[in-house]
């Protein structure tokens, strides 16, 4: 039961991916016809993010009274909802208005399953379970893509996603049994959840929970702003082609997606503590190849060892959540988590856009640095503010 839960689990977070590019793949021609500038796409992001905070603060009530299967499948229907009043959208404000069942309803999926993954099963899945998203996340440009040149509307390929995850959500309702049950088989023992979900403030007292949220904030900051401003850097900086540096930007994800993979191996034998030091040092070893102003390939193999280092430190993060914080404190933790990662997603990189435009985007290897410090730091106050050390 655990091994075909988990099969459920996996094609959860692809689905999770799968809606992630479709704003992007679609904008090009969406923005046109809704007559509104290329930025407002940004608008969109934004309260699909500020949709996706709230729910991943409020996830720890919600499964507390429901459980985690019915969350996931009701968080499952709020995207597909969310998709499917998209693609009937004929006004920019009607995308904004299905933005928010749609954030609502991915970051509920977010903190549920990574939450009931770190709890039931063992180190690799957490990995390989974020490699499913990079898979959904690289599938939606195609499935747009067929959309535009077969069938003639962007409106399609947001109905076929949306399709997709109504009949995941079905499927998932279904499965509610298994829920109950697949954890049993799962490798680890059950969790106790606490009797009651724990408010903010008893969230925030938690030793190392702040250090925790920070660290979470730092990482998510990092990674975005390395994804986002690549290209970016490889214009201005080396002079690249926008067609050129948009390819080689995209090998971040690539090594990132690679990493995970092989992380889920190295997770059998090492430690969540062990793998986000390697993490933080292959980010370090990234980081100083953007500094060498010999030639453009050191800036190249600097993106791509900045995303193998990224691999492994946000699942880790996550699953070391149970076994440092406690299960019956998890899922709260995890929302949290997921709050402050959005938050550096959402605030950090525009911050380095505004700080480009006054300095220089050459200045990006000083910003990412400053970030993996921070990140370095947080992490070993994590370790000695927490009692189970040994666990990190």
């Amino acid at each position: 039961m655990g091994s075909l839960l988990l099969a459920l689990i996996y094609l959860c977070f692809i689905s999770l991916g799968l809606p992630d590019s479709l704003l992007g793949s679609a904008w090009p021609v969406l923005h046109g016809e809704l007559g509104v500038p290329l930025s407002f796409a940004g608008i969109v992001s934004v309260v699909n993010c500020l949709g996706t905070i709230l729910s991943s603060l409020f996830c720890d009530k919600l499964r507390q009274k429901f459980g985690a299967g019915k969350v996931t499948a009701f968080s499952i229907a709020l995207t597909a909802l969310g998709l499917l009043g998209s693609s009937l959208s004929t006004r920019f404000f009607h995308l904004i208005l299905w933005a928010i069942p749609y954030g609502l309803g991915a970051g509920g999926v977010d903190a549920i399953l990574n939450n009931y993954v770190a709890l039931h099963y063992k180190a690799q899945h957490m990995s390989w379970l974020h490699c499913m998203w990079g898979v959904g996340a690289s599938v939606s440009p195609y499935i747009m893509s067929f959309a535009l040149l077969h069938l003639d509307r962007w409106d399609k390929g947001y109905l076929i996603v949306a399709v997709i995850q109504s009949l995941l959500a079905l499927v998932v309702f279904l499965s509610l049994p298994l829920w109950k049950r697949g954890a049993r088989d799962g490798g680890k023992k059950e969790d106790k959840p606490a009797t009651s979900a724990l408010s903010f403030k008893e969230i925030f007292r938690i030793p190392g929970a702040g250090s925790c949220f920070l660290l979470f904030f730092c990482y998510c900051a990092l990674e975005l702003s390395a994804t986002l401003w690549a290209s970016t850097y490889l214009v201005e900086k080396w002079s690249f082609s926008p067609e050129a540096a948009a390819g080689f930007a995209s090998m971040f994800y690539i090594g990132m997606t690679l990493g995970r993979f092989i992380n889920g191996f190295l997770a059998m034998r090492l430690g969540d503590r062990f793998l986000i030091r390697m993490g933080s040092i292959l980010i370090g070893v990234g980081v100083a190849l953007l500094f060498i102003p010999l030639h453009a390939a050191f800036a190249l193999a600097g993106f791509i060892i900045i995303g193998l280092g990224c691999a492994p430190i946000y699942p880790c993060i996550i699953h070391m959540t149970p076994a440092v914080f406690g299960k019956e404190n998890s899922q709260a933790m995890i929302g949290v988590q997921m709050a402050f990662a959005y938050v550096g997603f959402l605030s950090m990189p525009p911050l380095f856009g505004v700080i480009a435009r006054h300095l220089s985007v050459g200045v990006l290897p000083f910003y990412l640095l400053l970030f993996l410090l921070l990140l370095v730091l947080l992490h070993e106050r994590v370790i000695k503010k927490t009692r189970n050390e040994k666990t990190l």
